[in-house]
């Protein structure tokens, strides 16, 4: 039985069987020029070595056996910009002399197999299955082949939580929903369990929710309007419920 636990103060989940997984999403590489939007100005390349210097803190204190990254390694969409012709591979190199790398892509990641290196697994965007849980992006709806799954760990949207009077505002956050698992899965009845990640990239967010773009998910959009849900900070403390959902997603 595969069991799930968060890094503490970190925005990474341990996945626990036979073999240890450190599942991670959403690093925007190559972000820098497109966060001005968000009020937040940031030197152009200096963020990289930061973003492996962290990822690899956790690998050293976990020891995992592979890093799961759940998409949207890089940030531009349709192309591929300067910055990330040398930036991502030299973001896989670094963390594959650690240990095994799983590619699950996500939206931003078009083309990016032009980047990854031979000793990196990169499947399907539709997703991975680990015995009961599917792992993917979040920017696509599950295919009915997954639908003996009752776990969906996913990013994709960025949680944040919003409440300007909070010490909290403007902070990532985890996000934990139960929902009918026909509402993904229309021939299936019983309970599904949705675990969003936040982003990886801590810069990714803004004090202003006007400021702040949200991704939307058609998992999500399926299952609204969200009758149970849980919102966590990065050290696991219980925050806010199911009606706080739309101040974080």
């Amino acid at each position: 039985m595969l069991q799930t636990r968060i890094v503490p103060s970190k925005p990474a989940l341990i996945l626990e069987g036979k073999k240890k997984n450190l599942i991670i999403t959403d690093i925007h590489i190559g972000f820098e020029n497109s966060m001005t939007s968000n009020e937040i100005f940031i030197g152009k390349n200096t963020t990289i070595n930061e973003t492996i210097q962290e990822l690899s803190e956790i690998i050293d204190a976990e020891n995992p056996d592979s890093v799961i990254l759940l998409g949207d390694v890089k940030s531009s969409i349709k192309s591929i910009s300067r910055n990330e012709w040398d930036e991502v591979p030299m973001f896989f190199k670094k963390i594959r002399e650690k240990c095994d790398v799983i590619l699950v892509p996500g939206n931003h990641d078009a083309s990016i197999q032009r980047l990854v290196p031979d000793n990196i697994s990169m499947i399907s965007s539709t997703g991975m299955v680990e015995e009961n849980i599917l792992l993917t992006h979040g920017h696509t709806m599950p295919s009915e082949n997954f639908s003996h799954v009752d776990k969906i760990i996913m990013g994709h949207v960025h949680p944040v939580f919003f409440q300007e009077d909070s010490v909290m505002n403007g902070q990532r956050v985890w996000v934990s929903i139960k929902t009918d698992k026909e509402k993904i899965f229309p021939n299936k009845s019983g309970e599904l369990e949705i675990i969003i990640i936040p982003s990886f990239n801590k810069y990714f967010y803004a004090t202003h929710r006007k400021k702040y773009k949200k991704s939307i998910s058609p998992i999500i959009d399926k299952i609204k309007p969200i009758s149970t849900a849980r919102i966590f900070t990065l050290d696991g403390t219980i925050i806010g419920n199911e009606s706080m959902i739309d101040q974080v997603i």
